[in-house]
């Protein structure tokens, strides 16, 4: 199997390290097309952290006619004129909508990053640390919530970003170089979209200022690939450099912006110390009658990220408002047959039930449930010619209302702290690592749930496909012995009814109104 990363400094148990059986895809195979819409009323389209299109400010483009602009269009052939073939291939990678490659230079890092820290010699474990990000152990780990909140932000920078973009290519209109001048050879299908300012420099910045936060070992690697993306920009025939800088002045400003949320969302505290943990579990206990314990030998003091649940929402109101309700209680006739329906599955050591389950695993070292539907979400774009605006708006709603989901999810696990049935069922095996935290409910189905009800909505044709691959991944859960059946329903339900907030909000932006 192909594996991202190359920061494993631990032994991990081989049943967890090699959870999953399906190779990462590393870069969709497409080519630059034909937008299916230009969506010319963008730029008036209602945003997310920014009140409207013209809050973020630039300076009106010098004039076509003056000195400075015709300086820059003679750049701009010198450029092509001299065009290597490193840079052809450059090119041809990033294409007429960079989002998708931006998206996928995010899935991998979260790939990278997606390794738990072992024990101690002495059986303690120690944590990341942002302020130490070398370690050991390196951080982040980027766990599925740590990985829906780092796509959720940069999906929603570069909404905003290209909705201000739009705002300004529309108020000046000044064309492309290669309508300016025909002697520039125009590198790409023809999409007459205003240049100024560059929609692929703000996708670049914005993207790489949150990525840089969010990875921080990975800010010359970041660097980089913003360096070699913006000098597509201008061997396309597309873009000037003063396209290219109104472009990054909105791309910092945004992320900026963004970054400000992130600071005070929480996520700095979700994950506990023990005596937290402890009062969490303990709160579970008297209010019902149990709680989940640890199976990993040796024990982590701390499951994952008790606080996740408290982090701050992106639509939906309060928590509360789509907590699911109260699992089945231990010994009960509807936990019994539970039991029942999974030593039946267990029992039969179906090919067909451990193919589901190893397809859907998103374990250690791969791009996590979040990161898979990201992917389905790419191919879609491509598939229905999305310009990089209206594919920014796809991952925005769709990542805010996985991390909302998230969010939801995590609430419900450590409020409830259901024990995992490994834990309560005598003799119990699983064909997957159990995860270092509570059951009820199924990450994997509140996570997958919300995100095809968001793809199912901007992309309706796919809706029965997108809802049947949901259905599916929560359903592979309880195959692989991990949860309860009422984990995987319920928790179906809780992402159906997170993502309804996105949907919602969506339907309000103005961008159906074409």
């Amino acid at each position: 199997m192909r594996k991202l990363y190359n920061l494993i400094y631990i032994i991990l148990p081989l049943a967890v390290l090699f959870s999953c059986s399906k190779d990462l895809r590393t870069e969709l195979e497409y080519e630059n097309y034909v937008f299916s819409s230009l969506d010319e009323n963008g730029g008036d389209w209602t945003p997310i952290l920014i009140s409207s299109g013209s809050e973020i400010t630039i300076s009106e483009p010098m004039p076509i006619s003056s000195s400075e602009y015709q300086a820059e269009l003679k750049d701009v052939k010198t450029a092509i004129a001299t065009i290597t073939s490193q840079q052809k291939k450059n090119l041809a990678h990033w294409t007429n909508n960079p989002v998708v490659r931006w998206n996928e230079i995010a899935l991998e890092l979260i790939a990278k990053y997606n390794l738990i820290p072992g024990p101690n010699e002495d059986g303690s474990y120690t944590l990341p640390n942002p302020n130490n990000p070398e370690g050991p152990p390196v951080f982040p780990f980027s766990h599925p919530p740590y990985a829906s909140r780092a796509l959720a932000y940069m999906s929603v920078a570069q909404f905003d970003g290209l909705i201000t973009a739009w705002h300004y290519k529309y108020q000046y209109n000044r064309a492309s170089p290669y309508l300016q001048d025909l002697e520039i050879e125009h590198a790409y299908e023809e999409n007459p979209i205003p240049s100024y300012p560059s929609d692929g420099a703000v996708v670049a910045v914005a993207s790489a200022e949150i990525l840089k936060a969010m990875f921080p070992l990975e800010v010359e690697y970041l660097n980089s690939k913003v360096s070699e993306h913006l000098e597509t920009l201008i061997l396309s025939g597309e873009n000037v450099q003063s396209d290219i800088d109104g472009g990054v002045k909105i791309g910092e400003e945004i992320a900026a912006l963004a970054l400000t949320r992130a600071s005070t969302d929480g996520m700095k505290n979700a994950q506990t110390s023990k005596a937290v943990s402890d009062s969490i579990a303990n709160a579970a206990f008297e209010r019902f009658g149990w709680k989940w314990i640890n199976q990993e030998a040796p024990v982590r003091p701390v499951g994952l990220t008790p606080l996740f649940g408290k982090v701050k929402m992106w639509n939906v109101p309060y928590v509360e408002a789509i907590r699911p309700p109260v699992p089945p209680t231990p010994g009960s006739p509807a936990y019994e047959e539970d039991v029942k329906i999974l030593k039946g599955y267990l029992a039969e050591h179906s090919e067909e039930y451990r193919r589901i389950a190893n397809f859907w695993q998103d374990g250690l070292g791969t791009y996590t449930p979040p990161g898979h539907w990201n992917e389905f979400a790419n191919d879609f774009i491509v598939k229905n010619k999305f310009n990089t605006l209206r594919s920014a708006r796809t991952m925005a709603y769709m990542n805010m209302a996985i991390m909302d989901a998230g969010i939801s999810c995590w609430d419900a696990k450590y409020y409830y702290h259901y024990p995992r049935p490994i834990q309560t069922i005598e003799g119990f095996e699983t064909i997957a690592g159990t995860p270092n935290f509570p059951s009820y409910t199924s990450g994997h189905s509140v996570f997958s749930a919300a995100g095809a009800e968001v793809l199912a909505y901007i992309f309706p044709d796919e809706a029965d496909k997108v809802r049947g691959w949901a259905k599916e991944a929560a359903i592979s859960r309880v195959y692989g012995g991990i949860h309860w059946t009422f984990d995987a329903t319920v928790g179906t339900t809780q992402g159906i009814n997170a993502a309804q907030y996105s949907i919602d909000r969506a339907k309000m932006d103005g961008a159906d109104n074409f």
